[in-house]
């Protein structure tokens, strides 16, 4: 009998309770950990994660938590951001963005699952076996391409700028597919009748240099290529291409909202909602050494009509009317 009075006793001090208190003590759910080498300030990834968690059913703060790690693009900063997550209490899997918080993740566990949001070349660098059975505790997507796709990006270039016979390429060295790319972009080029003039960079001091070699170049367009490199320079590369008054086409789609001229490629918000789907699975007992590791098959082109007007260019019709997106 006393024991049901303590129940009542409990009962009664719930109900009288605040409000604001007892949200305060949602039911402990799963934890997600987030690796992130760039900047908090890059919310729109963020938030499409979230979003594409809202939709299968996780509500942070309520039914799951997250723990945001992001090194600020201090990327020696990985490793003790990454050992930081798996120290955490029951940390059920962690989410990683491209390679180096694949690498440092995957250095800390081989237990907690990790899900690779835009991994590249992630067989060659041994994140896992194959595409099909991805062996080990890393599944996810990649950002990779065919290499095909990169003539797309001259054809392009050269309905734009039909006079063009020579082409800038600005690329990382440091990306694992760099070279299987810059050769699809060569063959690509003899095939249009371009000249290639690539420029290498390795730091973001590079990128003046890089398109001041292009301008020496003559050259009549400018082929941005993907990396973290790049992308966590993107507005100095736009920038750049902006003052040199280059005409310029990117892998990444914030370029152009930041007023590059035109973008083709995979959507990163796309990727990072898309996350959330193997992150639901893992949570709910899948292994990840047998969840499919995907690739992009939709890409996207966004075009920035005031930056085609100021550089003096006419966007053809057959473009525009191509375009998934406009700027004016």
């Amino acid at each position: 009998m006393r024991l049901r009075r303590r129940e009542l006793i409990a009962a009664a001090a719930a109900l009288l309770a605040p409000r604001h208190l007892l949200a305060q003590s949602p039911r402990r759910g799963p934890r997600i950990g987030w690796l992130n080498g760039g900047s908090a300030s890059l919310a729109a990834h963020a938030e499409a994660f979230k979003g594409g968690l809202r939709e299968l059913g996780w509500i942070e703060g309520q039914n799951v938590a997250v723990e945001w790690r992001y090194a600020e693009t201090k990327y020696d900063r990985l490793p003790e951001l990454a050992n930081e997550l798996v120290k955490l209490d029951s940390v059920d899997v962690i989410v990683a963005a491209t390679n180096p918080e694949i690498r440092a993740a995957a250095q800390v566990t081989s237990k907690v699952p990790i899900v690779m949001v835009a991994g590249t070349d992630p067989i060659g660098q041994g994140f896992i076996t194959s595409f099909r059975q991805p062996g080990a505790n890393i599944t996810g997507l990649t950002s990779d391409v065919s290499p095909d796709i990169f003539g797309k990006y001259l054809e392009f270039l050269k309905e734009i700028v039909p006079t063009a016979s020579d082409v800038g390429g600005i690329i990382d060295p440091g990306h694992p597919v760099s070279q299987v790319y810059r050769k699809a972009v060569e063959d690509a080029a003899i095939r249009l009748g371009l000249t290639m003039h690539h420029a290498e960079i390795r730091a973001s001091d590079d990128i003046e240099k890089a398109f001041a070699t292009m301008s020496a170049a003559r050259v009549q367009a400018v082929l941005i290529y993907r990396s973290v490199l790049i992308f966590v320079n993107l507005h100095q590369i736009v920038a750049a291409a902006e003052r040199h008054k280059i005409p310029t086409i990117y892998a990444y789609k914030d370029a152009v909202a930041q007023g590059g001229l035109i973008s083709y490629g995979s959507s990163l918000d796309d990727l990072f909602k898309q996350a959330a789907t193997y992150v639901d699975k893992l949570l709910k007992g899948a292994p990840p050494a047998n969840l499919p590791v995907e690739q992009p098959t939709k890409f996207q082109l966004l075009i920035n009509l005031g930056t085609a007007k100021g550089l003096g260019l006419t966007i053809p019709p057959t473009i525009v009317a191509r375009a998934d997106g406009l700027i004016e």
